[in-house]
């Protein structure tokens, strides 16, 4: 990749890409860093770090959220819309047909995910002004005493926020390199990883018994580190190649046809899709809880954060469970065998042994059944077994920032990154050699 991005620099037109895409990606970190006037960071950073689903969504955003600034709620209202709209374009035949009308149909879902967003940016940013507001996360004195207003200028800087971050992603995506969004991601979550590690580091410069045991935590969490990362790797390269033959057919003169070719079927195909599903289903209830219930020594409360909530075994097996669940379903959206199978009869193509049509259709359904179980247990795994190496090593500070979520989008992004810099470079050498 360092290669690569070293040969990306010799050509001025990707150069220049490169460049801006690093010009706002420094303009996204520099609002994440801007506080707003009335909210107090103090006591929103104490109130992030006691909700599981606030502390995912600060690491994404590299502790924008739990440091009150303006761009808080990052990319969340836009991923959260996404995946709403693509699970609604999954069941409403109208919206089946926009995404494949082309260019036409993707602007229209882009607009209504964009709509979407703004809904949820709003709703984020109420429960956040609202119920923060009464744990004292809010300097009303600003605003005179009045509580309205000053909720209010806060709502409207979170969604305005919001909405710029969407538009930040989109430039990215028009005249840089890669995909916009993804690229936010990553660098939010590299940030914080590296807060984390700064924060962790110090402590070796303690003296004494602190030191010793702050260097093999810290040696001992590399190492699980990497060969973690290794595997993440590993996995995501993983595919089954099922191949398929093409008949000769006579045009006119000319005989076409008799090639070879395979589809690719990956073992993780859905990314890490499964595992926002599952947390987010699961840690929601415990947002509403922190936004509509102050109260947080309530039976009912203190019932769920010791039986359901994150940390329990009954969360874990849950969690386990609804990735499993989430694979599947996402792969039956994303993976329409009777339509690979359709295309592959019409252009005259079959897979050797098998015969077209429906049995070819049954055949890649089962086949992706049984791949689909590899990459739902391994998700499972990356959510579950990271967290209690970590904690085991002693390095449990570092949950948050190297969570599995964060872990998988961040490989998956940096390889994503790397094929589309080649890509750019190749149509670089085309058009020369065209020349």
């Amino acid at each position: 990749m360092f290669k690569t991005l070293a040969d990306a620099f010799k050509i001025k037109e990707v150069r220049n890409k490169l460049i801006l895409t690093l010009v706002l990606l420094f303009v996204y970190r520099l609002g994440c860093w801007l506080p707003i006037p009335g909210i107090n960071s103090e006591a929103l950073g104490v109130n992030v770090k006691g909700s599981t689903f606030l502390s995912l969504l600060s690491s994404v955003s590299g502790g924008a959220l739990a440091q009150g600034s303006f761009l808080a709620l990052g990319v969340s209202p836009y991923i959260t819309a996404s995946i709403i709209i693509q699970l609604l374009a999954a069941v409403i035949p109208s919206w089946q047909r926009l995404s494949k009308e082309g260019a036409d149909g993707r602007k229209k879902i882009s607009l209504y995910t964009k709509i979407a967003a703004l809904i949820i940016a709003l709703a984020q940013a109420i429960g956040i002004a609202v119920g923060f507001g009464t744990a004292g996360s809010a300097h009303i004195e600003i605003f005179g005493g009045s509580e309205v207003l000053c909720y209010t200028f806060i709502v409207i800087m979170l969604v305005a926020g919001a909405m710029f971050t969407v538009w930040l992603g989109e430039k990215i995506t028009e005249i840089g390199i890669g995909n916009g969004m993804s690229l936010l991601i990553f660098v939010g979550i590299l940030s914080s990883a590296a807060s984390a590690i700064m924060g962790n580091f110090q402590n070796l410069f303690v003296g004494g018994e602190t030191t010793q045991t702050a260097i093999w935590q810290l040696v001992l969490f590399l190492v699980a580190l990497i060969a973690i990362f290794a595997l993440v790797v590993f996995v995501d390269g993983g595919e089954r190649k099922v191949g398929v033959q093409y008949a000769k057919q006579m045009k006119g003169r000319k005989l076409y046809g008799g090639q070879s070719t395979y589809i690719p079927i990956r073992v993780n195909a859905n990314g890490v899709m499964p595992i926002i599903f599952a947390s987010a289903l699961l840690t929601f209830p415990q947002l509403l809880m922190s936004i509509f219930d102050s109260d947080s020594s309530s039976g009912f409360v203190q019932w769920w954060n010791t039986w359901i909530g994150a940390g329990s075994w009954v969360y874990a097996v849950l969690l386990a469970l609804l990735i499993l669940a989430f694979a599947y379903f996402y792969t039956m959206i994303n993976f329409d065998t009777d339509e690979i199978s359709r295309q592959i009869q019409q252009n005259g193509g079959f897979i050797p042994g098998i015969r077209p049509g429906k049995p070819t259709s049954q055949y890649l359904s089962s086949i992706n059944k049984r791949i689909t179980l590899f990459g739902a247990i391994f998700l499972a795994f990356m959510a579950l077994i990271p967290t209690l190496v970590f904690t085991g090593i002693g390095a449990s500070g570092l949950n948050s920032a190297f969570s599995a979520t964060g872990m998988l989008i961040v490989v998956s992004v940096a390889l994503e990154f790397n094929k589309q810099l080649e890509a750019q470079m190749m149509m670089k050498n085309y058009r020369g050699f065209l020349k």
